[in-house]
């Protein structure tokens, strides 16, 4: 098996595979390696083989990704993914598929489990394409049994065709939250209700970048078509809700969901919720690197501190697409393909001239396709009952870590996440910080009077993917 390689992709989502195409048409040799069976990434998941006959129910945003991964399969050495005779191949990638990612180091190692062993592959350059993962979201009720985010009944409707058990319930704000619905409805599932958590006042706030997020007019007019197939749809969406609590039946299932509107608490029955509130990137790996990251107010979150073409503070490893910075899909595209432009310069495989010459119109489209960003990250910034949960709401579900807690902790003394693990074990189950990390540390911020930022976040440590013994025994009998 071959084990070095010019450039080393982590994710085959839109920034890893465009990537990927255009490092080896410019002549590196790269590995690709993918927690999933097939390319895609989450937004493009299961595009090569569909579940679903019906094109109509996820849309021709999602099918576009179909040439994205018959581009990439062209570009494979090997034959995980089933190669299209269409077009000239360039075989210089080679694809690591159900392959989890849970160290690199400082000299650039990747260690990598496929198969139940573990293997370390050694690259030149990196490029961490490892997206977005959805923001948490922390109410009374949110650990029942049947609460799902938006994103998980996504993946069900991709990967298996089915959808979630009626009745149905939607809750949250976002872009995303419209769009599952009326993929669901296409589908044939009814939905109860819709409840838009948006906060009033972010139109008015969001007002000032309408004029900015003209120029992405097509998402805007996106939008508008979801609402209208909505209304249409003559599903109940109720907007300004809050106060959100999921409440469980006999069966210690939820049973309902109850909501705060016009000064009125009303109760609506389900068998399955569904809540969303936007998504941030993954900085997981990037973490445990230690490169270095940046606060944005706008979005709420962590991103990587990068360059224009996608190199991070550890000179040499790149990351591109919504593990980034959100921007979608198809800015994720046109990351992934600077990115590669970068990498190839510096190995000697393009000249200055040639890597600005293409860059241009990447660069020209990449701006145009986050035109819109500012607008909607105000928008439908999550309410702050979200962010900063009543005390009562479990926080880390892992070790069952309440918002109470950690109010109490920083009275104790607690003066950030890390300190946090020491005080109540928060962040140190399975999940490593995932679904916690940004609440803990923006709960510590309030409770101290700080921003963010001077919090921090947790420090993650490898391995960053559960690892057994067996699996590191097998790599000390190959270096010994």
């Amino acid at each position: 098996m071959k084990t070095h390689y010019d450039l080393a992709i982590v994710g085959a989502g839109p920034a890893g595979m465009s990537a990927a195409v255009k490092a080896a048409s410019a002549g590196l040799s790269v590995a690709v390696f993918d927690e999933q069976t097939a390319p895609g990434g989450q937004i493009y998941r299961s595009v090569g083989l569909p579940a679903l006959i019906d094109q109509s129910i996820l849309g021709a945003d999602y099918y576009y990704g179909a040439k994205l991964v018959d581009s990439f399969g062209r570009s494979l050495s090997n034959s995980q993914v089933k190669k299209s005779s269409i077009g000239d191949t360039c075989c210089n990638v080679d694809y690591y598929n159900s392959a989890s990612v849970w160290e690199i180091t400082a000299d650039r190692q990747i260690c990598v489990s496929l198969a139940g062993r573990s293997s370390c592959f050694q690259a030149q350059r990196i490029l961490l394409a490892t997206g977005a993962q959805e923001r948490p979201v922390p109410f009374p009720g949110w650990t029942l049994p049947g609460v799902m985010t938006c994103g998980a009944a996504q993946i069900l409707l991709k990967s298996s065709g089915l959808t979630p058990s009626a009745p149905l319930v939607l809750a949250g704000s976002g872009p995303l939250l419209l769009l599952i619905a009326c993929q669901l409805l296409r589908a044939g599932q009814s939905i109860s209700a819709i409840l838009e958590t948006t906060p009033r006042e972010n139109q008015l706030r969001s007002a000032k970048h309408l004029f900015g997020a003209l120029k992405g007019w097509r998402y805007l007019v996106k939008g508008m078509r979801l609402l209208a197939e909505l209304k249409k749809s003559g599903v109940k969406h109720i907007k300004g809700a809050s106060q959100l609590q999921g409440i469980a039946g006999e069966s210690g299932c939820i049973d309902a969901v109850s909501y705060l509107h016009k000064n009125q608490v009303s109760r609506i029955a389900c068998k399955t919720l569904l809540v969303h509130q936007g998504v941030v990137p993954n900085v997981q790996l990037g973490r445990s690197i230690g490169l270095k990251h940046r606060w944005s107010d706008e979005q709420q979150c962590w991103h990587p501190d990068t360059d224009d073409w996608g190199e991070s503070s550890d000179s040499g490893i790149f990351v591109a697409g919504d593990s980034a910075g959100i921007g979608g899909a198809l800015a994720a595209e046109q990351q992934g393909l600077l990115s590669a432009l970068q990498i190839s310069y510096q190995l000697k495989k393009l000249s200055k001239t040639e890597r600005s010459d293409q860059a241009k119109p990447l660069q020209a489209e990449l701006s145009k396709q986050l035109a819109i960003r500012p607008f909607l990250d105000v928008a439908y910034r999550p309410a702050k009952e979200f962010l900063n949960p009543a005390d009562e709401t479990i926080v880390c579900r892992c070790e069952e870590v309440t918002a109470g807690n950690i109010r109490h902790f920083v009275k104790d003394g607690c003066t950030g996440p890390n300190q946090a693990k020491a005080f109540g074990r928060s962040g140190m189950g399975p999940c490593q910080g995932r679904l916690c990390g940004l609440t803990v540390s923006q709960i510590i911020a309030e409770e101290r009077s700080v921003r963010v930022d001077e919090v921090g976040y947790y420090r993650i440590r490898p391995p960053i993917k559960p690892l057994n013994l067996g699996e590191l025994a097998s790599m000390a009998k190959e270096t010994s």
